[in-house]
């Protein structure tokens, strides 16, 4: 399966990203010195133009510029990257912490899909899930003291939550018609929005953060997935392929107001919000392989941060 196919939308056991759909195909046991620092990149990504300066804070992102996925960081800008991870498995899904201290994420390096955490250097990495089923998308919760996740340890893809040493792990779907995948904590911590096919295709949902209130946002025959709070946690950007093909839509948190932003042929995913709420980082194979761009809030001014021939996606800002 080329790894960029749109095919992992149609199936709940796929990686978040278009960038890792053959993760769960690989299960590759083993680990090479997986606590290595942090290491800067040299030369740093180029740019389509110039309006990527200024932007503040850090994207961390998945990339298999070294051949297989490792977790890169970047300043907002698509300078300073660096190396995270360093071994032979699959390492993915990656996202900041509150504070911006930590950053969760999933490996495969003890031979199954597992959430770990790790400092925002690359050092102290930490296994929080040991079971038989695969575990991914994980999202901190605004205190930084639980994660939620998804997992098939039911027999589907259903969303759980668990302390941040991955005690007290809790479900909060039961969903036996379908998936429910992508969980997404809200700046306030009262909400989690999420995908659901229960309705026979995927599309947004959020419930209250005990798993109670379950209400659907988004009503059609479209793919809408990767969900994604703005910081206000007022409108919610996510992808759909509702005009034929895979673009990146915003709309209020009620599901009112639905707007979409990019507009052309090919596959854009896995928005991302700055912590102002002014632009959106995103995940675009425009340029003929998948590369991470940001663009204002508006779909304005789209920039280019990475620009290279392997595949770069799952972009998430810090929080602050």
């Amino acid at each position: 399966m080329n790894r960029f196919t749109p095919a992992r939308l149609a199936s709940p056991g796929a990686a978040r990203s278009l960038v890792l759909v053959v993760a769960l195909a690989q299960l590759l046991a083993g680990c090479q010195d997986a606590d290595s620092p942090a290491t800067p990149i040299s030369p740093e990504p180029a740019f389509s133009h110039s309006g990527g300066h200024g932007l503040k804070g850090q994207i961390v992102f998945v990339s298999n510029r070294d051949g297989d996925n490792e977790i890169y960081r970047m300043r907002a800008d698509g300078t300073g990257l660096t190396q995270l991870t360093f071994n032979s498995s699959d390492d993915f899904d990656p996202v900041w912490s509150g504070n911006g201290k930590q950053i969760a994420f999933v490996s495969s390096r003890d031979g199954n899909y597992e959430i770990y955490t790790m400092n925002a250097d690359g050092t102290a990495v930490t296994r929080l899930t040991f079971n038989g089923a695969v575990d991914l998308n994980p999202w901190w919760s605004p205190d930084d003291k639980q994660i939620a996740f998804r997992s098939n340890r039911d027999g589907d893809y259903e969303i759980y939550v668990m302390n941040v040493d991955g005690t007290a792990v809790t479900q909060l779907t039961f969903n036996t018609a379908g998936f429910d995948i992508n969980p997404v904590w809200s700046p306030d911590g009262k909400q989690i929005v999420f995908t659901s096919d229960r309705d026979g295709d995927a599309e947004v949902f959020v419930m209250n953060a005990d798993g109670t209130g379950q209400t659907q946002l988004t009503f059609n025959t479209a793919t809408e997935f990767d969900p994604v709070w703005s910081g206000n946690g007022k409108q919610i950007a996510f992808s759909s392929d509702r005009d034929g093909d895979h673009e990146i839509f915003v709309m209020n948190s009620n599901g009112t107001g639905v707007t979409q932003l990019t507009f052309n042929g090919v596959v854009d995913l896995n928005p991302e919000w700055s912590p102002d709420g002014k632009q959106i980082a995103f995940e675009s194979a425009r340029d003929g392989d998948h590369e991470i761009y940001v663009m204002d809030a508006d779909g304005s001014r789209v920039t280019q941060l990475t620009l290279n021939v392997w595949g770069d996606g799952s972009p998430r800002w810090t929080r602050r």
